[in-house]
């Protein structure tokens, strides 16, 4: 029988337990302290910059849509050899694939939802990633699928997607360290994010900022990528 503790589907329901209202901040001291930025989430980071990252998703069911629109293989003019690559998953759900010049390639789960009037990319590292590893389940259960988002300002005939600021959330909440529940990772520029609020919680809080200055970064410009003769 398999051991429930080393089953990474039995440590998943225990993630989204409530926590205290108060929201904290803590700094963690350890020489492995870098290693808690899920790996494919790291192919991400020299595009858009490291992004904050979150326990909670931003979506409820009731948040989510679909858009055929976004399924297909976009490009960056600035980044022309990587790709990223949606695929239909599910009836309100996609597969998400980046692909680095070098063939690096991180693979995701993605979900495109609508809050209020503003819509955004959630995704997380597709666990199918970590199940290839050649990890022990108890080296496994060490590493959390936290959850990324984007915002998402159109989807035709460019793709513009917006991230969060990083830089801006760190000054932020150390000016207001209460605004939305966290952890801080490290210090200084190197310092990462991870938001531990609930997803109501995270939804208000991004919600407030969508005019804020500087609260959102540079936007990501993506243009569609014509089929191949042996993808028609």
């Amino acid at each position: 029988m398999e051991n429930k503790f080393f089953d990474r589907r039995f440590l998943a329901e225990k993630t989204n337990c409530d926590e205290p209202e108060n929201s904290r901040t803590i700094n963690i001291e350890t020489p492995m302290k870098k290693t808690l930025l899920p790996v494919a989430l790291i192919v991400l980071c020299g595009l858009v910059g490291c992004l904050p990252t979150s326990i909670n998703p931003l979506y409820t069911d009731k948040d989510l849509v679909f858009d055929p629109a976004l399924v297909g293989v976009w490009r960056d003019k600035d980044d022309p050899k990587g790709t990223w690559t949606f695929e239909k998953a599910g009836e309100k759900s996609y597969k998400f694939v980046y692909a680095e010049g070098d063939g690096k390639v991180g693979q995701f789960d993605a979900r495109l939802l609508k809050i209020g009037d503003a819509r955004f990319l959630d995704f997380f590292p597709d666990e199918s990633g970590i199940e290839e590893m050649n990890r022990s389940g108890f080296y496994k259960i060490h590493l959390v699928r936290t959850h990324s988002f984007l915002r998402v300002s159109q989807i035709e005939p460019i793709l513009q997607m917006t991230p969060l600021d990083l830089k801006w959330l760190r000054e932020f909440l150390g000016k207001n360290p209460r605004a939305i529940r966290h952890e801080k990772i490290g210090d200084g520029d190197d310092a990462q994010i991870v938001l531990t609020a609930s997803t109501p919680e995270l939804q208000k809080f991004v919600l407030a900022h969508l005019k804020t200055e500087g609260a959102f970064g540079e936007p990501i410009n993506l243009k569609r990528q014509a089929a191949s003769k042996s993808q028609k």
